[in-house]
């Protein structure tokens, strides 16, 4: 295999399986190339990756050490996607009863998910997650896309017990402005003692709901480690239960008269 070919097919290996560590004997086996030449590509590689502004590879030294692929998207690839966010949310045909905003067509999206993934990747690369936890259905897809990126598994909090995933924990949490008593659950087999969780949802207004997915890591002796959302709401800042989260964009007002919707960047850039 050329050169070339060989920092090709590791660049893909490499992207394919972010945050997660191989040997370098793994690469010299499957190349069949020495140590100092597959040394030399990950050099090659690494100064293309932070030249695209989408991460770098972290090398561990000793006889278990090796590389990993760790996402970190540049300042300026951030900007651009939270600006492109920004704008598709600005339309006034989104508006909703209510001052929601339709994002669905947005959360289903795979190529747009998935660089927002590994923004909120990013984010928590050096926080050692465990787990990421979103609650039933709407942040589903953005919770397997920071997953991926951070090579842990996907749980997700029901609002009713299934059978389908035996014994479970649920608690009663206050919903946000609207204050009525909701009920979250969540499978006895989702998480373990000590695990560091990274809670994400698509929008949140008070927080209501991410402050019951923290408690509910809670009561499994679990760590809330890290809070993302897709989108906030501006208006109700003074009534919010959560503090340390992280955010793209700020739905700042909502004009169902004059039909015109407002959207800033969130807290991400400044984090």
């Amino acid at each position: 295999m050329k050169r070339s070919e060989r920092i090709a097919c590791m660049s893909i290996f490499l992207l394919e399986n972010p945050s997660r560590q191989k040997q370098l004997s793994y690469f010299t086996k499957r190349y069949r190339a020495s140590k100092a030449s597959i040394s030399e590509d990950l050099n090659i590689i690494d100064d293309m990756y932070q030249a695209e502004g989408i991460g770098y590879l972290k090398r561990t030294a000793g006889p278990s050490g090796g590389v990993q692929y760790i996402p970190e998207l540049s300042h300026e690839r951030s900007k651009q996607v939270i600006d492109e966010l920004c704008e598709r949310l600005s339309d006034t045909e989104r508006i909703l009863p209510g001052g929601y905003l339709y994002m669905t067509d947005v959360l289903g999206e795979s190529n747009l998910v998935r660089e927002i993934g590994r923004m909120f990747a990013s984010k928590f690369s050096n926080r050692n997650i465990d787990v990421v936890m979103t609650v039933e259905t709407k942040g589903i897809s953005l919770a397997y896309a920071v997953a991926f990126y951070l090579n842990v598994p996907v749980v997700v909090v029901r609002r009713d017990p299934r059978v389908t995933e035996g014994s479970s924990v649920s608690i009663n949490y206050v919903s946000g402005a609207s204050r009525k008593i909701q009920t979250m659950v969540l499978s006895k087999r989702s998480l373990k003692d000590g695990d560091q969780v990274c809670i994400i949802d698509d929008f949140m207004k008070a927080g209501g709901t991410i402050n019951g997915m923290v408690s509910l890591v809670k009561e499994f002796n679990a760590n809330p480690a890290a809070i993302a959302v897709l989108a906030e709401a501006d208006d109700l800042e003074e009534d919010r239960v959560i503090e340390d989260y992280v955010s793209l964009v700020k739905l700042a007002e909502v004009d169902q008269k004059g039909e015109e919707v407002f959207i800033q960047s969130g807290n991400y850039l400044e984090k």
